[in-house]
């Protein structure tokens, strides 16, 4: 079964992100579980956490289906100690808010060589974070889902080969998951613009990491073309992605039964393409 939602707003409190899935239709949703922009957050209050999940219950969502995202500050690749240390305090910290919440996930976009490393460096170094924040008692048994990125600047994680070396060093395998953008992939080089494409794309993805790793999706246009390594998200059937790839995506067996979010940016038609995409399906 196919499970299609957006990242929705948190807006005075946790529990309204629930809400705010079901009021478009969605099946699944993304949320940030704190200030994205901030290091630091309050810890949740038995009362928040009981609201959140009171929502997540009544509004007919299964907490498998829900894809906390992490702060957009973290860089588990940084070859600074110090800032590094940050990035894995803040990790972390976000993995054990996360378990508490009672979800299986959080997605992360992996980190930045800042050209100061190589990226193989780079993905070493993160891979050591997230043993070290995965091995942390706090964190129960969340899930850290990788995002594959467009190469915008100097982040890793373009390259099905990157995701495969991270996921390589990791010492818990049961606890390490990919997430495809398809603005992300088509940027980074990977052209999944036809459905024959698409399928290639998934193939070469089997071969490299394993599809078994995958558990997530983002669903977005791009107003780049293939290759240009700039992220930005467009909406469904603008840009250059046409929607061939999200008719295959709909109807693949690769992406059951997992969080497939949009995150096109005009929240006002999130509706309106949640229902063009269960259309496409045969």
């Amino acid at each position: 079964m196919k499970y299609v939602g957006a990242h929705v707003s948190t807006a005075g409190g946790l529990f309204n992100a629930p809400v705010n899935g079901s009021a478009i239709g969605a099946k699944a949703f993304a949320l940030f579980t704190k200030n994205q922009k901030q290091w630091k957050a309050k810890d949740l209050t038995d009362e928040e956490i009981t609201l959140f999940k009171n929502s997540v219950t009544k509004n007919n969502f299964s907490p498998d289906l829900i894809l906390p995202h992490d702060s957009y500050l973290i860089n588990l690749g940084n070859s600074d100690p110090e800032k590094r240390a940050r990035s894995l305090d803040s990790f972390t910290s976000e993995l054990a808010r996360v378990n508490r919440l009672g979800l299986r996930y959080l997605n992360f976009h992996p980190g930045s060589h800042l050209n100061e490393i190589s990226e193989e460096e780079c993905l070493d170094l993160i891979s050591e974070c997230i043993n070290k924040a995965l091995a942390d008692s706090s964190t129960g048994s969340t899930m850290a889902v990788a995002e594959a990125t467009a190469g915008q600047g100097t982040n890793v994680g373009y390259k099905f080969e990157h995701l495969a070396r991270i996921i390589s060093n990791i010492q818990d395998k049961s606890r390490i998951g990919i997430c495809i953008d398809t603005c992300h992939v088509f940027a980074a080089g990977y052209q999944i613009g036809t459905e024959d494409g698409f399928q290639r794309v998934m193939d070469e993805f089997d071969r490299i990491i394993g599809i078994k790793y995958l558990h997530g999706m983002h669903l977005n246009g791009t107003k780049k073309d293939c290759g240009s390594r700039v992220d930005r998200h467009e909406s469904l059937g603008a840009g250059f992605l046409g929607m061939e790839c999200f008719s295959y995506i709909m109807n693949s067996p690769y992406f059951e039964n997992m969080p497939l979010i949009l995150e096109t940016p005009d929240p006002d038609v999130w509706a309106d393409e949640i229902r063009l995409l269960y259309s496409l399906m045969r």
